[in-house]
């Protein structure tokens, strides 16, 4: 039961130990943790998978998991997901726990040694541990980088650990040291962040390029920011020059690569001198609107925007804009075939949102869609019995005990291999 401001200590002083305290309960059960995870490994090597059904079933069954550097033991695939599941995190999350627990006590022995002492934070230690199986170090470097740090790993910084790590592999792998350095010195990059959508309907570019594109680039949108406003846009110098970036992105401004593309595939690439009009962009909304709530939401990320927001993308040149008829979630529907059409498919990625797994996000769009209860063994392809479930979940359901239930218009039961449950629903998951 957590405490409550008004039963904490009145002096500086007092609340100050009182939070070292806790802070060192704290670390104390990180380090548990860790040992908890390389017990969970143990109790789940590479060796306990069925090898008849990874025979009979190549490519689907449970396979070896890596989780960690060269020489460490190889897991389970499957008994991550229940880890995880009682720890409240997702597969992935998980994976790297166990992976971390297992760098540490099979290629860091001196830093779990020094966890387990209590003399270094586990959060420290797994930080260490990640960026060293990240690398993918040779034991000889791994060694190197951990006598290096030891001493020091309880203040040690992340870029002096990364310091570390990239003197490890000039000293043990020479040769990848000189092709790191080749691909590094060529930075060039754009970078679309699409997974950070903000309110305003804003998503934030990253580009590094070649001085002239550079040159270049910033002369065509500085041009259309100038047309934009000789057009009568009354926006801001900044906002005109993302319009223009748009615009040009939509009309392919300047840009014939038709000659290039051609020599090298024999494809042709139409270009900005062609007759063809450049592809329309195709806008997918979904909008949910309760009571006159001027705020839509994106499918993609489930991020919030505004409907003007909206209806400038759909007022943009070039769009075109196709309405789709709207699906009531709660109607049944039910197919002969074991695909689903495309109807029952919407409704369930409309209905669901993520993958149904316990903790995990993955987008339904993306998603199988697994029949709860298999055709095989007289399972309808319907709307109550399909639910979305990425890839690696619906081979975890499929070949291993792991079941689930449909409870609810959008609510499932699962239960793991060792009887837990859980409840999943698009608020989220919460222990059964």
């Amino acid at each position: 039961m957590a405490i409550t401001t008004s039963e904490l200590p009145d002096t500086a002083s007092a609340v100050l130990a009182f939070a070292r305290a806790r802070r060192a309960e704290a670390d104390c059960a990180g380090s548990e943790l860790l040992v908890a995870a390389c017990a969970w490994a143990d109790l789940h090597p590479a060796e306990s998978i069925d090898a008849a059904a990874a025979f009979l079933m190549p490519g689907g069954s449970e396979h070896e998991e890596p989780v960690a550097g060269s020489g460490a033991p190889l897991v389970a695939e499957f008994c991550i997901a229940e880890f995880g599941a009682v720890l409240g995190i997702s597969t992935v999350s998980a994976k790297h726990l166990i992976g971390q627990a297992l760098e540490l006590r099979h290629r860091l022995p001196r830093l779990w040694r020094l966890v387990q002492a209590g003399d270094l934070p586990a959060w420290r230690a797994r930080r260490i541990a990640e960026t060293t199986i990240h690398a993918a170090l040779t034991r000889e470097a791994v060694a190197y980088v951990e006598a290096q740090l030891a001493p020091f790993a309880h203040r040690i910084s992340v870029s002096a650990v990364d310091r570390l790590v990239d003197a490890a592999i000039a000293r043990f792998e020479p040769a990848r040291a000189t092709e790191a350095a080749r691909l590094a010195a060529d930075g060039r990059h754009v970078t679309i962040e699409d997974e950070q959508v903000s309110f305003a309907g804003t998503m934030r570019v990253v580009a590094e390029l070649d001085l002239a594109d550079a040159l270049d680039f910033n002369v065509a949108v500085t041009h259309g920011a100038d047309t934009l406003k000789a057009l009568g846009s009354e926006e801001s110098l900044d906002a005109r020059r993302a319009s223009a970036v748009g615009e040009m992105a939509r009309t392919q401004l300047s840009l014939d690569l038709a000659v290039a593309a051609g020599s090298e595939t024999g494809a042709r690439v139409p270009s900005s001198t062609s007759d063809e009009a450049p592809a329309a962009r195709q806008v997918v909304l979904h909008v949910h609107l309760t009571d006159g709530d001027p705020v839509a939401i994106l499918e993609n990320g489930h991020r919030l925007v505004t409907l003007d927001q909206v209806h400038r993308w759909c007022g943009q040149s070039m769009t075109q804009v196709a309405w789709q008829p709207v699906l009531d979630l709660n109607e049944p529907i039910v197919c002969d075939g074991y695909q689903p059409p495309p109807r029952l498919r919407e409704q369930v990625i409309l209905r669901d949102q993520t993958c149904v797994f316990p903790w995990c996000s993955g987008p339904a769009r993306a998603c199988d869609l697994d029949h709860i209860v298999p055709r095989e063994s007289g399972g309808p392809t319907s709307t109550a019995n399909l639910a979305a479930l990425c890839r690696r979940h619906h081979r975890l359901k499929t070949h291993s005990a792991w079941r689930y239930e449909r409870t609810g218009p959008a609510t499932y039961t699962w239960t793991s291999p060792h009887g837990r449950t859980f409840v999943r629903d698009p608020r989220g998951t919460e222990p059964g």
